[in-house]
């Protein structure tokens, strides 16, 4: 076997084949780690992600990579509400609800990884009841958030970006409740809005 990366040959396993040891290096070969802002920004360009940067000013918020092998190949940012209430789902507000306002990887089949990393590790340290993202109803079938277990609970249509004049698009509701005591909420009905925040092109 041809050693990866200039790490050592040197650990066996039950079998007796040699393998790929990092930890005597004190390396990890794969990590989540918080990341400044900004360097989540530049990943989402460099990856094209179809909203952009999240620039929303003064907004609460927090950015993660996950790291393989010493470089980002899949990137969260969570961000505070942009207005008072989510819509269609007036009962989810920027008090009790925090979004995952970017969701991105370098290739396909990481964001379900990044995805699941963030819900399971992020989340629960954050004092928000619930977590929320929106998915764009016209580019992406949201299994990305359907096989992680969250609900899709609303549909609605953001009206025109002020700051690049896009127009506005239609956008799924996902949620996923931070303990079993708020689950029960899950169960409200599928609803609809208009002109709410924008949608993020994410599955």
């Amino acid at each position: 076997m041809t050693p990866r990366n200039n790490m050592l040959l040197s650990d066996k396993d039950a079998a007796g084949e040699s393998f790929v040891s990092t930890s005597l290096l004190g390396l990890s070969m794969v990590s989540f780690d918080p990341i400044p802002l900004n360097t989540a920004n530049a990943l989402l360009v460099e990856w094209g992600h179809k909203m952009g940067p999240c620039k929303r000013g003064n907004a609460v918020g927090w950015s993660h990579a996950l790291i393989h092998e010493g470089r980002p190949v899949a990137v969260t940012v969570t961000a505070s509400l942009i207005r008072e209430r989510v819509g269609g789902a007036a009962h989810l507000t920027r008090e009790n609800c925090i979004e995952l306002a970017r969701l991105c990887a370098a290739r396909p089949g990481l964001c379900r990884v990044a995805l699941r990393l963030w819900r399971e590790f992020v989340f629960p340290a954050l004092p928000y009841e619930w977590a929320m993202s929106y998915q764009d109803a016209d580019i992406h079938n949201g299994n990305t958030y359907r096989f992680d277990g969250w609900k899709r609970i609303a549909r609605a249509r953001s009206g025109t970006d002020t700051r690049s004049g896009r127009p506005g698009r239609d956008k799924w509701v996902w949620v996923y409740p931070n303990s079993p005591n708020v689950a029960s909420d899950l169960s409200r009905p599928i609803a609809t809005t208009e002109n709410h925040q924008r949608p993020d092109g994410r599955d």
